[in-house]
């Protein structure tokens, strides 16, 4: 992660930059329900940008719009100047917008090299061809090896995937959305279910992957959106609450009162 000094640098970089990921006007209706509501959102290139707000705010729908894992009821999405709106997730994903998942989904008996290897493979267009050749295997295992030891995993190559910790387990799904080489990154709940080790060994890991990247990330702990968030969006009923600097938003009356209302409500 950047020191003090670099980090106090950062939000005038960040105003400054082009947008890397930009909504606008972003909606999504349910059967009459609108869980985002008119939507706009601007993401800096090179920043860390978090969603946050309460639950049923409309943070994972938002993120799912972003990522082509559900079309817009109305508005656009624009990867700095393409039109990606309503494209499928693997069309985004290949013009360089990677994701990972609030709940871990991995292939329990493979090992963690073969998970990277199989990302390297599908992103070079090898598909399931690589399982038939030991040629594909060994093209790919010096990169795989590469973005094991980025996430600390390089002692866990040839552990199956499903007796790996469960921080492990988060580690080597940020190695898998890095296999596709990506220019935006997209953090679902990084950090969700782990104890407090495990989040300070993510944070640093995301501090640093994020050269280079920009990074989206949504998260419910605000000691996480704290040391890593350039800009944060905070989100209620599906429309923008506030955004800016995380000192700027979070003693702000409006963030704090939703916070504290709707606390049964759904996500």
């Amino acid at each position: 992660m950047p020191d003090s000094a670099e980090a106090a640098d950062i939000p005038q970089a960040v105003l400054a930059a082009p947008a890397a990921l930009t909504a606008r006007g972003l909606a999504k209706q349910f059967r009459g329900f609108r869980a985002v509501d008119g939507v706009d959102l601007s993401v800096a290139e090179g920043s860390v940008h978090a969603l946050v707000g309460p639950n049923g705010a409309g943070k994972t729908t938002l993120f799912n719009l972003l990522s082509g894992f559900i079309a817009p009821s109305a508005g656009q999405i624009l990867l700095g100047d393409r039109d990606i709106t309503g494209l499928a997730p693997e069309q985004i994903a290949r013009l360089g917008v990677a994701r990972s998942f609030q709940i871990t989904n991995l292939f329990p008996m493979l090992t963690a090299r073969e998970h990277v290897e199989l990302a390297l493979a599908g992103r070079a267009g090898q598909g399931f061809m690589f399982w038939r050749s030991d040629r594909l295997l060994i093209e790919h295992a010096d990169r795989a090896e590469e973005l094991l030891a980025s996430v600390g995993l390089e002692h866990a190559a040839t552990v199956p995937a499903d007796t790996l910790p469960y921080g492990q387990k988060r580690a080597l799904e940020l190695a898998l959305a890095l296999a596709l080489d990506p220019k935006v990154l997209l953090l679902d709940e990084p950090t969700a279910g782990m104890g407090a080790e495990d989040v300070d060994r993510t944070v640093e890991l995301i501090g640093r992957v994020r050269a280079g990247r920009t990074v989206v990330l949504v998260e419910h702990n605000m000691n996480v959106v704290a040391s890593l968030a350039d800009r944060v969006t905070v989100l209620q009923l599906g429309q923008v609450l506030i955004e800016g600097e995380y000192a700027e938003v979070r003693d702000d009356p409006q963030v704090v009162a939703a916070y504290l209302g709707e606390p049964d409500a759904a996500h």
